[in-house]
């Protein structure tokens, strides 16, 4: 087993991110650890000394306190511990490139700026309007995503939100009618989400086991009923006349990224 400390002097997300993206290399045998707060010498030396005395150990750091980095790295040396400081060469890089002296700022990415409001507002407006609770906030919105259920509009509107994007999320039901506000929009904005029948059946048994169920009147993952429903669907979609993307075998963070490259969202963070 190897463990990775995901080590900052801030809150530790971008060092933890980088973490777990090495960890998915490695399909198991490596843990993640987080380490948040690191912003003294005692700091350092109070985590080296609690560390576990074996060799599968390595740091990544995103620390920007120069000295708490520089001592951090002598400990690790004369620990034996392999260390990675991600940050400090690029913040060496972007210096000697701008001429300019880095400001040194612990957490800076995270300051509370207009950037961060957006985002807040979009995350209240994602959860306020999710699943078609109130279908006025259509036209406000910034991108809105249609699909069956469990085709993962909830969570990607809520990844389009931590962007400061402004998504809310209309399920198709043949019971249930299309907003009319969906045919005065601009249909630019509308994404629609589609998946493979035998893959939403999977995923709706799935859904149905983690409640323990056994009513065998619910055809929620029933393959006829699957099939009614993706029939409306499409049908729905080619009168709407907008932006299809297959959700079968995307991650939420690709098919986000599909949609925010196809709005013109991906140069404006």
């Amino acid at each position: 087993m190897l463990k990775i400390y995901a080590v900052s002097d801030s809150i530790g997300e971008t060092a933890e991110q980088v973490a777990r993206a090495v960890a998915c290399q490695f399909c198991g045998g490596v843990q993640v650890i987080k380490v948040p707060y690191i912003k003294s010498y005692e700091n350092v030396n109070d985590f080296i000394d609690g560390l576990e005395k074996h060799k599968n150990i390595m740091i990544i750091s995103t620390i920007i306190l120069v000295e708490v980095r520089e001592f951090l790295t002598q400990r690790c040396i004369e620990s034996g511990i392999a260390i990675n400081n991600i940050l400090g060469p690029c913040i060496s890089m972007a210096a000697r490139i701008l001429n300019k002296i880095p400001d040194y700022r612990p957490g800076a990415v995270w300051e509370m700026d207009s950037k961060y409001y957006d985002k807040i507002k979009a995350m209240e407006f994602a959860m306020q309007y999710d699943d078609s609770k109130n279908n006025s906030g259509i036209k406000y919105a910034d991108i809105i995503l249609i699909g069956l259920s469990r085709t993962s509009k909830t969570p990607i509107c809520m990844y389009l939100a931590n962007k400061g994007i402004k998504a809310i999320n209309i399920p198709l039901m043949p019971e249930i009618p299309v907003p009319k506000e969906l045919f005065e929009v601009n249909r630019h904005k509308i994404i629609a989400l589609t998946i493979n029948p035998i893959r939403l059946i999977e995923i709706r048994k799935g859904r149905l086991d983690s409640y323990n169920t056994t009513n065998n009147n619910i055809k929620y993952a029933d393959g006829e009923r699957v099939l009614q429903e993706l029939d409306y669907a499409d049908r729905i979609i080619k009168r709407l006349s907008c932006k299809v993307i297959d959700v079968t075998k995307r991650a939420i963070e690709d098919t986000a990224l599909i949609i925010m490259d196809y709005a013109g969202y991906m140069n404006k963070e």
